[in-house]
């Protein structure tokens, strides 16, 4: 049987990393969390520079940065330049810096050659903004999962709040609010529901619902390969 290639697409919030890992763990599939390699570029970059930021110097840290996708535990490990970053990158001084980095050419074309290279053999589920657009246009499966800015914030706000980080409401809604318009405006590869992808709206949903209906456009692509 065929392995596909699943491409999930959405702003954040919209639960694309906690969705798309739970169909990888399904279909015993390889999880990419494309998200968290962008987050690995902004930590080793602040790390470096915590002062000022400029474009030269991120494409410099980017040059030679080597970032691994492990499975420990039945829990994703990100590495950068071998060291355990699983849960640095998800800082909000990262989540500030993350879009800056991700609209920056270079970055985008050393981070696309890599994912791409995961993803050659099939068998993967890949997440991120460009994937079924730019990453992985040709994928099997395409999604595009979306949500109110309203409970995409509420999201990030529990989140925050579980790992002790005391942010307002207000200020991740209108971070998120920002965080679309760069997405969806900057010129290389910007976030945009590619015409063939599937829209999912989770605002309504849980992630078990979410989780059963690719599971479900899954199992019909199967029969048709």
């Amino acid at each position: 049987m065929k392995k596909l290639v699943i491409a999930i697409d959405g702003p954040a919030g919209a639960g694309k990393s906690t969705v798309a890992r739970l169909v990888a763990k399904k279909l015993n599939y390889t999880y990419i969390d494309t998200g968290a390699m962008y987050r690995g570029v902004a930590w080793k970059v602040l790390q470096a520079n915590p002062g000022s930021i400029t474009e030269t110097f991120i494409c410099e840290m980017v040059k030679d940065i080597i970032i691994e996708l492990n499975y420990v535990d039945g829990k994703i490990q990100v590495m950068v330049d071998e060291k355990d970053v699983t849960d640095v990158i998800r800082t909000p001084e990262v989540t500030q810096l993350v879009s800056k980095v991700a609209q920056i050419a270079k970055v985008r074309e050393k981070m696309v050659m890599l994912q791409q290279l995961m993803a050659q053999n099939g068998g993967v589920v890949m997440d991120g903004r460009d994937i079924c657009t730019y990453v992985l246009p040709h994928a099997d499966i395409k999604l595009f999962l979306t949500a109110s800015i309203e409970e995409r914030a509420m999201r990030r706000w529990r989140e925050f709040k579980d790992k002790g980080y005391n942010i307002e409401l207000e200020k991740l809604k209108e971070e998120i609010a920002a965080r679309d318009k760069a997405d969806s405006e900057r010129e290389i590869a910007p976030l945009i529901q590619a015409e063939d992808a599937k829209l999912l709206n989770t605002t309504n949903l849980s992630i078990d619902e979410a989780v059963m209906e690719i599971l479900g456009l899954c199992e019909c692509e199967q029969h048709v390969v």
